[in-house]
C-alpha cells in the first residue's frame, strides 16, 4: 500500500486561532467540497511560514466564509495570516496510482481560490511513472503543462536538498508564471 495525496488546499491563510477549543481545524465547506476534503477526515498541515507540521481532523465552518481556523493545540503552530498547506491522503495499491487525480486548490491572500489543478500519473515508453500537473482554467478548459519537465526539475531540486513540499511549492509558483 502507498500513502498518496488525495486532496490539497495549498497556501490557504489562517483566519483565526482558537486555543481554548477541543482541537481540529475549521474550514469553509465550499472549499473542502471543491477539493474533496470531508468533515472529520484527518489531514496533515504544513505551515509555510515557520515549517511546523502536524495533523488533525477537519470540521466544517460557515459556508462561504473562506475560514481556516486552527483550534486547540494546533493554534500554537500558526499566527493569523500564515499560509498553510492542508493535505488529505489515502492508502492505495500501486496500480491505482494511474487512476487517481488528486485535486489541488491554490489561494490568494484573501483565501479566494486562485487556481484549481490536479495531479496525474501516467505510464510512458520511457518510464513506468510520469508525473504531470494539469491546470484547470476557470472556463472549465483544461491545459496540461507539458512544456515544463516537472520530473527533471523535481530531480534537480531534490539533488540540491529541497524537501518534497518545497519542490511542490516551487513548481506551483512557477506554473502560475508559465500561463
Amino acid at each position: 500500500m502507498l500513502q498518496v495525496v488525495r486532496a490539497k488546499l495549498h497556501g490557504i491563510r489562517v483566519t483565526s486561532t482558537e486555543l481554548d477549543y477541543h482541537g481540529s481545524i475549521t474550514l469553509d465547506p465550499q472549499l473542502c467540497e471543491k477539493a474533496g476534503i470531508r468533515p472529520l477526515e484527518f489531514v496533515d498541515i504544513f505551515n509555510k511560514s515557520n515549517g511546523a507540521r502536524w495533523y488533525t481532523y477537519v470540521i466544517y465552518g460557515e459556508r462561504g466564509s473562506r475560514c481556516c481556523v486552527l483550534n486547540g493545540p494546533s493554534a500554537r503552530n500558526c499566527q493569523n495570516g500564515d499560509a498553510v498547506i492542508i493535505c488529505a491522503s489515502a492508502y492505495i495499491e500501486e496500480e491505482q496510482l494511474y487512476a487517481i487525480k488528486p485535486r489541488v486548490l491554490t489561494f490568494t491572500p484573501s483565501n479566494e481560490i486562485e487556481d484549481t489543478l490536479h495531479y496525474e500519473v501516467t505510464k510512458s515508453p520511457e518510464a513506468e511513472f510520469e508525473f504531470k500537473m494539469v491546470l484547470e482554467q476557470s472556463a472549465n478548459r483544461v491545459r496540461a503543462v507539458d512544456q515544463i519537465d516537472v520530473a527533471a526539475i523535481s530531480a534537480d531540486l531534490r539533488k540540491r536538498g529541497l524537501t518534497d513540499h518545497a519542490i511542490a511549492d516551487f513548481i506551483a509558483c512557477h506554473l502560475k508564471r508559465a500561463r
